[in-house]
């Protein structure tokens, strides 16, 4: 039987590509979006041109509801998924004295609650499937290290590690693997022109990574050879930590 996965965040960037490396290792997706819902069709698309089925899923994950009856229609519909990968989100940059309130509030909703309304209507069907399966969180180098003007980013990339480990611990004689990705620098990201040599001095391996680069490690832990690996935390970031 064909295993699905649910990735979020999947109509661009490193979703995308996740989605996209899933999909070429022969499992069949269910692509999220917020919106952008033109996007997230013609992954879905380049997903069935592999001959992989797949679905788009459009709610904003900091909706507890939407996503709750979403994700459990999908399910019902489709097929309880064997892996999530949990890539939605957000960032509202500002020095922390400046930062507002709406700054703060939409970032820990989007990247810290969403976390929690995908995964809560999706933990209990996958424990009750008893066929194991993959959690892949998505934290950053910001949620390892800090970075300035980013108070609200990296306080739930740090929280995500922490609900990382915790899970594992919950799940592991399930046969559930929970493991977290930390990308660094990554090309998809909106890069300051202006200080790109600068960031770039910064990193050992002297570039940004690639999405695809990303979505390879996810592909690894998602796959059977990873079976005996969790509750780890997995940088790409070239070397800058």
């Amino acid at each position: 039987m064909v295993k699905r996965v649910l990735v979020t965040g999947s109509s661009r960037g490193i979703g995308k590509a996740v989605a996209l490396k899933l999909a070429s290792s022969g499992y069949d997706i269910a692509v999220h979006c917020r919106g952008g819902r033109e996007a997230a069709e013609q992954v879905k698309d380049e997903i069935q041109a592999m001959g992989r089925e797949a679905v788009v899923l459009q709610f904003d994950v900091a909706d507890r509801q939407a996503a709750k009856d979403i994700i459990e229609a999908d399910m019902e519909a489709n097929g309880v998924y064997f892996g999530v990968v949990c890539n939605a989100g957000i960032t509202r940059d500002n020095a922390f004295p400046a930062m507002t309130d709406d700054e703060w509030d939409s970032v820990i909703h989007t990247n810290l609650d969403g976390l929690y309304n995908v995964l809560k209507p999706i933990i209990m069907p996958l424990v009750r499937a008893r066929k194991g399966g993959r959690i892949v969180t998505m934290s950053s180098i910001s949620g390892l290290a800090g970075n300035r003007g980013q108070a609200n980013y990296s306080a739930t990339k740090a929280a995500i590690t922490g609900v990382t480990k915790t899970l594992a611990l919950e799940l592991g004689k399930r046969g559930i693997t929970v493991n977290c990705v930390a990308p660094g620098v990554i090309e998809t990201d909106m890069i300051d022109d202006v200080f790109e040599k600068e960031i770039k001095a910064m990193i050992p391996l002297r570039r940004f990574g690639k999405a695809e680069e990303v979505a390879n490690l996810v592909d690894f832990l998602v796959s059977d050879g990873a079976a005996y690996i969790t509750r780890q935390v997995i940088s790409v970031n070239g070397g800058m930590l």
